[in-house]
């Protein structure tokens, strides 16, 4: 018997949970890293408190719940975050650039402005923008002094948070990543599953600062976790959060799809083995790598959901704490008119405009804090339904081949994420969709997965039948009859007058 350690690696927390081989939750500890904002549009993690924050959290997890039985470590993370660091030293040369820093901006237009988009498009299957990795990577190398000498004479490494948490454990024997995570730097290529030249050239990023890129059900190496374990255990399975959400679901088969809450949010929907272009303004992704195969998903992104919920609570003291915000929220028949955009780091999926700011619409002398968050709340869930609508009217245009994962209609959403236990937001969700929200009893899919993962590198399970029965559906929210139609229109209102 095996236990499972699931290293869960958000944006704004690091957390360690304890599954046995059932994936049944017995413990979990976790620890809030600082955000750092620099100037405006930036936003920085420090590489070196993420990694001592992972090991205090296994060691709470062990002092809590001390375990007799062999124990292996899996990695799930915040994806696109990137560190770059001294292979000599072990020192990062900056603070890390988090997936909503939008330095690489202007990078980014100039690109699409020489005509990039379409080899980019075709090759790594994302947009130019700068929420992936390659242009934040590229401006550190371009601004900090010395540091396109050092990559040049491969003196530096570069990962997203998962290479660099193996290299750290590892005590720098590993440097490797999985293809989910590598899949959303841009400089990889979804069709030959390599690191792609002509993508590396496009952002001068030299391939020795790159790692390995292994299967997410791969054994990555040996750590004791600083002395922590008084043998090496196996770190095994290692996918990006999003993906990990997807195979915690048993999102196994084309077209199933999952919506993950988290700080920011993102809709994925496997489509099975072949690389489809995705419909405008999504991207495809490798869904995950497992039992020897390649699944591909379509994928949007919303930058700020959890961080807008977070942001009243610990910024504008609207509450103490977001758990509060749905008594308040239903405490009103409506938003009174109220709209909030929350494109704090811009807006990401289905509309792409990273150089907007975030906006409150529809304010007068009537409104109140109650119709403030309740319009915070139901911004989480139109934004959900711009991907899923842009998915559903591409998808039905489309040709058949594109169609084909999709059928024109969505037969149920698989919701997972903090924001699930908020009622009211699940069933507004449900209501805009017009399809069931189906909430499982892991909050943490992201980790489940990764168990997941984790099982299938060690041989406990051959087949994705296998863990399938392991998920627990703990509650359905079937739509109410269609009664939003215009308040998702007042949405789409704003949303065009602060983007034109």
């Amino acid at each position: 018997m095996t236990n499972i350690i699931a290293i869960d690696q958000s944006t704004s927390a690091t957390k360690a949970l304890l599954f046995n081989e059932q994936c049944q939750l017995l413990a979990r500890a976790d620890k809030e890293h600082r955000q750092y904002y620099p100037h405006t549009g930036w936003v920085e993690h420090d590489a070196e408190e993420i990694y001592a924050n992972t090991v205090d959290v296994i060691r709470q997890l062990l002092t809590s719940h001390p375990s007799p039985l062999t124990t292996s470590l899996a990695i799930t993370n915040q994806r696109e975050t990137a560190v770059v660091w001294n292979r000599h030293t072990g020192k990062p040369i900056s603070r890390a650039v988090v997936w909503q820093d939008t330095r690489g901006n202007d990078i980014c237009q100039q690109l699409k402005r020489e005509g990039y988009g379409p080899m980019v498009m075709e090759r790594a299957g994302l947009l130019i923008d700068p929420n992936f990795s390659a242009s934040g990577v590229k401006w550190l190398l371009d601004n900090i002094p010395g540091a396109r000498r050092q990559a040049d004479d491969g003196e530096l490494l570069l990962g997203t948070i998962d290479t660099w948490l193996i290299w750290k454990l590892t005590g720098g024997r590993v440097h490797a990543t999985d293809t989910t995570n590598a899949s959303r730097t841009m400089l990889f290529n979804i069709h030959t599953m390599q690191w792609d030249d002509q993508l590396l050239q496009l952002f001068g990023i030299p391939r020795q600062m790159l790692p390995e890129v292994k299967a997410c059900d791969a054994v990555y190496g040996e750590t004791t976790v600083e002395g922590l374990f008084p043998q090496p255990i196996k770190i095994a399975g290692v996918l990006g959060d999003s993906h990990g959400a997807l195979v915690g679901q048993m999102c196994f088969g084309e077209g199933m799809g999952k919506v993950t809450y988290g700080t920011g949010s993102s809709v994925m929907v496997n489509v099975g083995q072949r690389p489809l272009q995705a419909p405008q303004g999504l991207v495809t992704s490798v869904a995950f790598s497992a039992l020897g195969k390649h699944f591909y998903g379509f994928e949007g992104n919303i930058y700020s959901t959890g961080a807008t919920l977070k942001w009243l609570a610990d910024q504008m003291k609207m509450v103490a704490h977001p758990s509060e915000m749905e008594a308040e929220a239903v405490s009103v028949p409506d938003s009174g008119g109220v709209y909030i955009v929350p494109a704090f780091s811009g807006l990401g999926a289905p509309w792409w405009h990273s150089d907007v700011k975030g906006a409150v619409f529809g304010l007068t002398f009537a409104t109140t804090r109650a119709h403030f968050l309740r319009a915070a709340l139901e911004s989480i869930a139109y934004q959900v339904k711009d991907l899923v609508d842009a998915m559903l009217t591409s998808a039905e245009s489309a040709d058949e081949a594109a169609c084909l994962p999709f059928g024109g209609r969505l037969e149920g959403a698989c919701a997972d994420g903090g924001p699930t236990k908020n009622r009211f937001l699940m069933q507004f969700q449900a209501d805009l969709l017009q399809t069931p929200v189906i909430c499982t009893e892991v909050d943490d899919a992201s980790a489940l997965g990764a168990a997941i993962m984790n099982g299938f590198a060690r041989g406990q399970w051959h087949t994705f039948d296998q863990v399938t029965p392991l998920r627990k559906v703990t509650h359905v929210y079937q739509p109410q009859p269609d009664t939003h139609a215009a308040l998702y229109e007042g949405w789409r209102q704003a949303v065009r007058q602060l983007t034109k």
